[in-house]
């Protein structure tokens, strides 16, 4: 044992399927090398943001140390130790409930910055999700997001007759 390796440890925190969503959030809306005011909305929201009664909005308390130990994971550890660490203690549900929350962070700021679409094939990729599977959840994120279709009334979605439809694999 070393000196210093008492800093190398993660507190002894063990990685957990709660922790894994907002550990995944993190990666995502670092992946830019920004993180945009609509991404901590994003966040919040999917942590369970509250407001704190003079304008600002933050998480309670259970939720703020899962937000730290998540924040100190992220500054220790690859994205590529992560997802090796972190895969194999989600379920399928929960691998989709993370890719979904993924893809709507974002979008959250507009379109996916060429980084968070890597780092989303990584996630793709390590939880075994194709993007033939994806691709009825990606739809429909892409319509929660377009709001021109209320701004644009020539958009091509507002045609008359148009009707959305989700692709389904198979």
């Amino acid at each position: 044992m070393g000196l210093f390796d008492m800093f190398k440890s993660d507190s002894g925190e063990a990685m957990t399927p709660h922790k894994a969503l907002a550990t995944s959030l993190l990666y995502m809306m670092s992946a830019d090398g920004e993180m945009d005011h609509e991404e901590i909305g994003h966040l919040l929201a999917v942590l369970g943001g509250q407001d704190n009664g003079n304008g600002t909005v933050g998480v309670g308390a259970q939720n703020q140390a899962l937000l730290d130990s998540a924040l100190k994971y992220r500054r220790t550890h690859s994205l590529d130790e992560f997802l090796q660490e972190a895969t194999p203690l989600l379920t399928d549900a929960q691998r989709m409930c993370i890719l979904v929350n993924l893809l709507d962070s974002s979008l959250a700021d507009g379109q996916p910055e060429r980084e968070e679409q890597q780092v989303f094939g990584k996630f793709l990729q390590a939880f075994g999700v194709s993007e033939v599977r994806f691709k009825p959840f990606f739809e429909v994120l892409l319509l929660k997001n377009d709001r021109t279709v209320f701004t644009q009334q020539d958009h091509p979605k507002n045609a008359a007759g148009y009707q959305v439809k989700l692709s389904l694999p198979g």
